[in-house]
């Protein structure tokens, strides 16, 4: 039979140190691995005509198109000729199609109303895409996109940036490998932002490898302050619950892969909330078995505070009580603003009436 070979086993060959040019000729390769090794042998020619990259280079944007990025990065210095003839360039608009496909995704599936959401792509050393504000993420054109530098500068576009870039900006500059950025407010995971409740853990084995997530306390969107909070954690989780507002996620891979991401943690949301109204405790994974995931997550690349732990402490959701579907006392209980004690004391002294009249 002959092998076939996807995305992951490149990524696992490279880290072998292998070289994909010695890939078996009867392999048969998924649509996203041909993409993946178009990219890689396109790199491999730009290295050998220009050198190495630098050591401390940002990293590079996934987009699984025929065009590659460019060979040396630019920075917000470069004249503002070059920098307008990078921005209507053929590997920019491919970026900026890319936003909008993934803005009517986010639309479509009602993560985003009205204006709301942003998303960011990270293009060169201090240079990020970004989408424009007072506009449906579902009805973006890649001539709305805007090009910023890290300070939130607008250099290019003929639209407004988003009055949220602030925070994908100190995201880029906390986390040296996000390359890109989403915003929205996915209805089920914003009700755990909302509650200030991070989604237990050791449910589903989707969620435990590919989302790492937190709440972070609310401030104004569009402050420095919120996105500050925000990018305090990105060391650690790729997912942020803002709380009382939405959800953020970084990818060190793509736009998509930070969407993907939230298309994960909203699912897994809303199985929650199934699970808990089913009036049977959760069936957790085993802690074994869980080690074996964060292993997977690892080699991934995708952070996660939970590795090192011991196994007796990776399922301790102590913020969670599984099993209670109503927060809400019912009407059999105490009545709000009512004293127990007097109630009770109400109580006796009607029984002592109603036997004395008997």
């Amino acid at each position: 039979m002959k092998p076939v070979i996807s995305v992951r086993d490149l990524e696992n060959y490279l880290r072998q140190g292998r070289d994909l040019r010695t890939l078996p000729s009867d392999a048969i390769l998924t649509p996203a691995a041909r993409d993946f090794l178009r990219e890689w042998e396109a790199g491999q020619a730009t290295q050998a005509a220009h050198g190495p990259a630098p050591a401390n280079s940002a990293p590079r944007i996934q987009t699984g198109s025929e065009f590659s990025a460019p060979s040396t990065e630019l920075s917000s210095q470069a004249p503002l000729a070059e920098l307008e003839a990078f921005f209507h360039s053929p590997w920019c608009l491919q970026l900026k199609e890319q936003m909008c496909d993934i803005g009517r995704r986010l639309w479509l599936r009602e993560y985003v109303d009205g204006n709301g959401g942003n998303l960011a792509i990270r293009v060169g050393k201090d240079l990020a895409l970004c989408t424009p504000t007072l506009v449906s993420k579902g009805f973006m054109k890649p001539e709305d996109m805007c090009l910023v530098d890290f300070t939130g500068r607008q250099l290019c576009g003929q639209k407004k940036r988003t009055s949220e870039i602030l925070m994908h900006l100190q995201i880029f500059q906390r986390q040296p490998r996000a390359v890109a950025t989403c915003h929205c407010h996915p209805p089920y995971a914003t009700g755990f932002a909302v509650a200030g409740l991070v989604p237990p853990t050791c449910l589903i084995p989707e969620y435990e490898v590919f989302a790492s997530v937190a709440v972070a306390p609310y401030r104004t969107p569009g402050t420095p302050e919120m996105g500050k909070l925000v990018a305090d954690l990105v060391d650690h989780h790729n997912t942020i619950l803002m709380a009382n507002h939405g959800v953020v996620s970084w990818s060190h891979l793509s736009l998509e892969d930070a969407y993907f991401k939230m298309e994960i943690l909203e699912a897994y949301c809303r199985t929650v909330l199934v699970t808990t109204q089913l009036g049977r405790p959760p069936q957790t994974i085993p802690p074994q078995q869980l080690r074996e995931l964060l292993k997977i997550k690892k080699e991934l690349g995708i952070p996660d505070p939970r590795y090192g732990l011991k196994e007796c402490e990776l399922c301790d959701n102590d913020q969670w009580r599984p099993g209670v579907t109503c927060a809400v006392s019912s009407r059999a209980g105490t009545e709000p603003g009512l004293d127990p004690e007097a109630e009770q004391a109400v109580q006796v002294i009607t029984d002592q009436i109603m036997a004395r009249w008997k």
